[in-house]
């Protein structure tokens, strides 16, 4: 089986897929959002702490396994013990992750509809369509439904090439343009009025902030969602890896280009928060908290926009291609975890896989779209609040006490021959057995209260 599955070509393909994979709305929207409703330079410090602390383990477990196993999820699992009922456990927690996967991306393809239709609105002002500009800002089921079909076709399109033809490909592609496009964003709002103040909010922490158990529990969060753990993924990334790829310096190298991303946006979203208060935009409430909230993106930054002329059109359709192109590098990973289950388990062909699997996601986001007062804020809590955090515990104790410390052990010395005698051996085998798990799970009951 190993030989007849994708794999990527190179380090820097795997190392920008999996960046495109983490770097999706949560980094570009949800970091700089979280960040300015907590501290700002106190929650940056702590999120880049624990970045390492508990998300790098988490996802050195996902890899382990993926590379290990060569398999999908499910498979993935399964072949982690010949025991019955730990292959029955492996089965449920593969399938979970599946489903999880799946149900993300159907409220997902439907966020990213809007930052696609955020886009074209302005650029249908500019070229003087009015009435396709008008059809855009409406917040109809045709419009929802006909932005997310394009969506999802586009990402069904790149998941049907493969891994090295569509993932690897088109992540070498469009993580730069991303990144190019989020750098001029920040280097045209820091000369704006007022960015000093946000940038001042953003880099200076305050110390009596840092021990804030709120803070610090927003923070574990963030660390950890951001780097797609707990639905597979990365395990699947993972599975097609090279035997000579170093798995502790990729993992490093995935987890500081997450970060990046995300303090580099930062950079561009607190300045143009604080811009938007110098310019009379109301964004703070008497407590000091954002007004809009998650909503940031649709209220705050358009008003924004509307302030700055001319130019304000094209900043908005330079950010919106930013944050469309967030949300595809971010879906084509989840497409891949039904796509790969049913290529390696049901034998059916991947462009046939692609439309399937990405045909029954948009069917359910159709459905979301339809009824979405009753389900979309109900699919996002299963799956992000109650999901994401159990299914990362469930990685951690397959990888900590289903894997055998010998198997751990010959997998990750296939690239780096001196593993046993580093301080990562030394510690990552015990914390991702008990540390990792403890810390997911206090995440977890935090979010519940």
């Amino acid at each position: 089986m190993a030989q007849t599955r994708g794999q990527f070509s190179s380090k820097i393909g795997f190392l920008l897929a999996a960046a495109g994979s983490a770097v999706g709305l949560g980094n570009i929207w949800g970091f700089p959002t979280q960040a300015a409703s907590n501290g700002g330079g106190a929650f940056l410090l702590v999120y880049l702490v624990l970045a390492f602390v508990l998300a790098y383990p988490a996802l050195m477990a996902e890899l382990t396994i993926g590379r290990y196993a060569r398999a999908n999820v499910i498979t993935a699992l399964e072949s982690l013990s010949e025991k019955p009922g730990l292959r029955r456990a492996g089965w449920l927690s593969g399938s979970a992750a599946v489903a999880v996967a799946i149900f993300i991306l159907s409220f997902y393809a439907i966020v990213a509809g809007w930052m696609l239709s955020e886009f074209l609105s302005p650029l249908a002002a500019q070229l003087g369509a009015g009435a396709t500009e008008s059809w855009l800002d409406s917040a109809g089921f045709a419009r929802n439904a006909l932005v997310c079909a394009i969506m999802s076709g586009l990402t069904i399109a790149i998941i049907a090439r493969g891994v090295e033809k569509g993932i690897e490909a088109w992540s070498t592609r469009l993580m730069p343009l991303l990144f190019a496009i989020l750098l001029g964003l920040i280097i045209y709002v820091l000369t704006q009025a007022g960015a000093g103040r946000g940038l001042a909010a953003y880099l200076i922490p305050t110390p009596s902030q840092l021990l804030d158990p709120q803070l610090i529990l927003s923070a574990l969060g963030q660390a950890f969602f951001s780097l797609s753990l707990g639905v597979g993924t990365m395990l699947i990334y993972g599975s097609y890896l090279r035997d000579t790829d170093n798995l502790p310096r990729m993992g490093v190298s995935v987890t500081l280009l997450d970060t990046g991303f995300a303090f580099t946006a930062g950079l561009l979203i607190l300045p143009a928060i604080y811009v938007a208060d110098a310019r009379g935009i109301a964004v703070f409430n008497d407590t000091g908290g954002l007004i809009a909230g998650p909503d940031l993106i649709f209220q705050v930054l358009p008003a924004l926009f509307d302030t700055m002329g001319s130019a304000g059109a094209w900043v908005a359709i330079a950010f919106f291609a930013l944050m469309s192109i967030a949300a595809l590098t971010s879906a084509i990973s989840l497409l891949e975890v039904p796509v790969s289950v049913c290529v390696e388990r049901w034998k059916i062909s991947r462009p046939r896989a692609a439309c399937l699997s990405g045909g029954a996601i948009f069917a359910i986001s159709l459905l979301i779209i339809w009824q979405f007062e009753a389900l979309f804020n109900t699919v996002i809590t299963v799956t992000t609040v109650y999901g994401q955090p159990l299914l990362g515990v469930a990685l951690c104790v397959f990888a900590g006490w289903v894997m055998q410390r010998n198997q751990l052990l010959n997998e990750l010395s296939k690239g780096h021959p001196e593993i046993e005698k580093t301080v990562f051996w030394k510690i990552w085998p015990f914390y991702v057995r008990f540390i990792c798990p403890a810390l997911i799970l206090l995440t977890f009951v935090q979010s519940l209260r």
